[in-house]
């Protein structure tokens, strides 16, 4: 049995709940071809948008906090024996930041309401 420690459970359950919020996004009780669509709305689509939003955003911030902190580290002690390879450790420190900036722009088409 794999037993799971505290960030574990927490990206678990920050993982359950993004799933949970975009299924229900998702499924619609209302009718594909309503005649009108302000009356048939729940009024719950814009507050589980912004939740989705939150939690891509976030979840991208958490992925690359994990990832630089073992690249951080990594640098320094290359940075500290070998001070000429600064600008490769530089490098490879800023790739996961493109992660955040997934979330980001993935935060704003759910917010704009684009997909």
């Amino acid at each position: 049995m794999m037993v799971l420690n505290k960030r574990s459970k927490l990206s678990l359950l920050v993982i359950v709940a993004g799933l949970t919020i975009a299924l229900s996004t998702f499924v619609s009780t209302t009718p594909a071809f309503a005649a009108d669509a302000s009356t048939t709305s729940s009024g719950l689509t814009k507050p589980l948008l912004a939740i989705a939003a939150a939690i891509a955003i976030a979840g991208g911030l958490i992925g690359t906090g994990n990832a630089q902190q073992g690249i951080g580290a990594a640098g320094m002690g290359i940075i500290a024996e070998k001070p000429e390879k600064f600008g490769q450790v530089l490098f490879f420190f800023v790739i996961p930041e493109t992660l955040w900036i997934i979330g980001f722009v993935l935060g704003i088409i759910l917010l704009l309401g684009i997909l």
